[in-house]
């Protein structure tokens, strides 16, 4: 059954929080933040730094970007919004009151933040781990409601005793970055939901949803949560109207084009862009292509180039045969997106804390490399 506003606890006096099945109060919190030492586990420490704050008198809290395309920036956030935001999914995925959550992201995001947001509205059971590319190495819970980043979906799928966890989850939310081909098909086969969500810190989490495991699912086209709307900017670029959560409209660098019923699909982001002789590339569509292609972690980036202003790289992770790859780039590529030419294997691709893409860091990366490891056709 679906909880409804009134049946949430929106009141932060008289919020309190459930931690593997035992509850706090405001007043245990600040008891045990009090009592934190160097025994004490990193991730609690942080959690209950965060609920003193979120207990305090003060209306706004700090919350940061993750810098993924640029330097990360510290916002200033009203409580209230981070609550309409957090009833808004547990509306959404009908969680109800003693529901386990899995909080297995960082807590200095966004993300991290509002899984306890939502424990704390929704009156959820918060299972709490570390942080790392196994969160479900030791959860022994039946989970109701997770969210995670795209790498630790695919450290899950590939491993066995924790695919079959996985496969216990009711509702996962996958955030951070697109999924890959690879990923889809085998999420495909999960029995619980399964969504990639679209929003930031701006927006206080995701504003849109987009089922990945379903009879009708595209894998595409992400539509709103109720209250928000969509639309395109002259610069073709998402413009988000959420009046619960966003004071005023905000418009997006993420380049876009409406979908019917209020739903949206996402071309890349603008600051990516790559003008390659006066042709505009996004390496999100030039990625897309290659996804069921590459096995390994890669990813487009681009460095200065005299005659074309900027030239396209190809950043591939890991000690590789490059002829190899340049051949599977020219075959399963549509010809005028044809970007073999520059082709750089690294030891790793470049991720922000809470595992997207460094889209700053490839282009220092392959500008670095570029003179001595460029390998032309």
């Amino acid at each position: 059954m679906v909880r409804k506003s009134e049946q949430m606890n929106l009141n932060r006096k008289e919020q309190y929080i459930t931690l593997e099945g035992k509850t706090y109060s405001a007043a245990d919190i600040a008891r045990l933040s009090a009592s934190v030492t160097t025994q004490t586990p990193p991730m609690l420490a942080e959690l209950y730094t965060f609920l003193t704050a979120w207990f305090d008198d003060s209306p706004t809290m700090r919350v940061h970007t993750s810098g993924s395309t640029g330097t990360p920036k510290e916002l200033i956030v009203r409580k209230e919004q981070m609550m309409q935001s957090a009833r808004l999914t547990c509306e959404v995925f009908k969680l109800a009151k003693g529901d386990t959550a899995l909080l297995c992201m960082p807590l200095r995001y966004i993300a991290g933040k509002m899984m306890v947001v939502r424990a704390l509205v929704g009156e959820l059971n918060l299972i709490v781990r570390t942080p790392s590319g196994h969160p479900l190495a030791d959860v022994k819970e039946k989970i109701r409601f997770a969210a995670m980043v795209p790498l630790q979906v695919y450290n899950t799928l590939d491993t066995p005793k924790e695919l079959k966890r996985l496969r216990r989850i009711d509702t996962l939310i996958i955030g951070g970055g697109p999924v890959t081909t690879q990923a889809w098909h085998k999420i495909c086969q999960l029995p619980g939901e399964v969504y990639s969500t679209y929003g930031m810190t701006e927006t206080l989490s995701h504003v849109a949803l987009c089922r990945l495991n379903s009879d009708t699912s595209d894998s595409l086209t992400y539509h709103p949560l109720p209250g928000v709307k969509f639309s395109i900017s002259p610069d073709h670029t998402l413009v988000i109207e959420a009046p619960l959560i966003c004071d005023e409209a905000l418009t997006t660098n993420d380049v876009a084009t409406l979908a019917p019923e209020g739903g949206f699909l996402i071309l890349g982001r603008r600051d990516n862009t790559i003008n390659s002789g006066g042709i505009k590339l996004q390496p999100e569509i030039l990625e897309a292509w290659l996804q069921f292609v590459l096995p390994m972690p890669f990813v487009f980036t681009s460095v200065p180039h005299e005659r074309l202003g900027e030239a396209v790289v190809l950043l591939v992770e890991g000690i590789l045969e490059i002829e190899k790859i340049r051949v599977l780039v020219e075959a399963n590529m549509p010809k005028h997106y044809r970007c073999g030419k520059y082709i750089i294997p690294v030891r790793q691709i470049p991720l922000t804390g809470n595992g997207k893409i460094d889209r700053v860091a490839c282009r220092e990366l392959a500008r670095s490399m570029f003179r001595t490891n460029v390998q032309e056709s």
